[in-house]
Parts: structure tokens; sequence; C-alpha cells
């Protein structure tokens, strides 16, 4: 079997559940060696579990410089130059520009973007080594689009947007690809929080799949099968892309 993966290192953040997780096991089916990377250390566990002995579970906060370090350290070490980094990790608050405290908006943006520059930045080394790699950030339909009571969350996920397409073009001439994937509405505990908080789940739940005209929220799979493309060689032209996995969301 031809698998488009086969001999990568890969780093996946936020991946003891949800997207990360998805990502990571595709990632891992197509031969890549992955290390999962996340705060919550019995979830990365259960991942690594169900993919086996071509992984290493890491837990780590990737908002701090030293957990980045010592992530980078023990993959280059057990595992070798790293060819592939997935930024997924991410929180989301809910509310308005005045609704959001300042704890909240620190919060978001340190993981949500700061924890992707600094990852990003750091790995660098590592992929010019491997003569080459494929970063690929998860930001959002609402990073392209606004939306009410996210007043903190879409200005995130704009920020990896143009994060990304400034990355991919300061390092293309090292081989080193930056594009970005922005789900719509998928089924995770993120989002099943946001929906049970509301007074009225259920027409939450009916609203937000109105809103995507293929008739369903997504599943994590559905953004996975977009990871595995830019993590490979087949999508070796293609850099500071962002590509919207959304049910038609934005077309509408």
């Amino acid at each position: 079997m031809n698998l488009r993966l086969e001999g990568k290192c890969a780093i996946i953040t936020g991946a003891g559940t949800g997207i990360g997780r998805a990502c990571a096991i595709a990632i891992s089916h197509q031969g890549a060696q992955v290390a999962l990377v996340g705060r919550r250390a019995n979830r990365l566990n259960e991942v690594a579990r169900e993919i086996g002995d071509s992984c290493l579970a890491i837990p780590a906060d990737v908002s701090r410089k030293a957990d980045i370090d010592r992530v980078l350290n023990t993959v280059t070490g057990k595992i070798g130059e790293v060819n592939v980094l997935l930024n997924n990790a991410g929180v989301l608050h809910i509310g308005t520009a005045e609704q959001i405290t300042e704890e909240q908006w620190d919060e978001t943006f340190n993981t949500n973007v700061r924890a992707v520059w600094l990852l990003s930045s750091a790995v660098l080394p590592s992929m010019r080594k491997a003569g080459g790699g494929s970063i690929i950030n998860i930001a959002s339909v609402l990073g392209i689009n606004g939306a009410r009571n996210r007043g903190a969350y879409a200005p995130s996920k704009g920020a990896v947007v143009l994060l990304t397409k400034c990355m991919a073009l300061d390092h293309a001439e090292d081989k080193i690809r930056v594009n970005a994937i922005c789900p719509g509405f998928i089924e995770t505990e993120l989002t099943a929080a946001v929906i049970s908080r509301a007074p009225d789940p259920e027409a939450v739940r009916a609203e937000r799949t109105r809103v995507h005209p293929i008739g369903r929220l997504g599943n994590p799979e559905d953004i996975a099968g977009m990871a595995v493309y830019l993590a490979s060689d087949e999508s070796s032209w293609v850099t500071g892309s962002v590509f919207p996995v959304d049910g038609g969301y934005l077309a509408v």
C-alpha cells in the first residue's frame, strides 16, 4: 500500500480530542510518526493507545516557550527532524467585545495566536534540516467572516489567517509551506459545550445546521482529510492558502 506520509514526523497540538485527535489518527494511518501534544495527559494517552507504537504523547502548554522547547527536544531526540506541524490547540469564549473579560481575551490570544506563532517559529530550524516541511494552522470560517458574540475568538482566528500568509511568504525559499484550514461548525467537545450553555440547545443546533447548505454539522474527520493532503507531497505547490472546509457556510 502506498502511504502518503511514510517517513515523515508530525507534531499535532490539541491532539487529545476533536479535530486534533482525528488529524493525528489520519496522519499516522498514512505512515507518519506523530507527536501528540496537549494539556491533558489522559486524553493524549487514550489517542496514543489507539494509534499504537508510531506516536509519542507529550503533555504541554504550547503557549509557554519552555514547554515548546521541551516538546521539540523530545521529538527530535526520539523521532527525528520535523516535517509536519499542525497547530490545532484553541479556546473559545462567547461574548461581544464589550462582554469579553481581559482574562478571556488574553487566554484566547495566548492559545489561539501566540502559541501558533511560538511553535511555528520554533520548528523552523528542524524543518530546514529536514529539507522543508508543512505547517498547517487550524483557523476558522470566523477568521474570514465575522459573527455575533465572537468578539475575541473571530479576531484571533483572523490573526492566524494572516500569520499563515506572512509565514508562507517568509519561508517559501526554505521549502517550508504554510497553509490554513478554516472549519465551519464541527461537532467537538468545545462546540458541544457552546450548544449546551444556550437557553435552548436544540434550537441552536438547528440554527447552526441551517447555515451549512450541505445539511449537517461537520465531523472532525471532515477536517482530517484536508490535513493529510496539506501534510503530503501532493500539496508541494500549495502555500499561503486558506481552505474553508465548512459545508458551504461561506458560500451563502
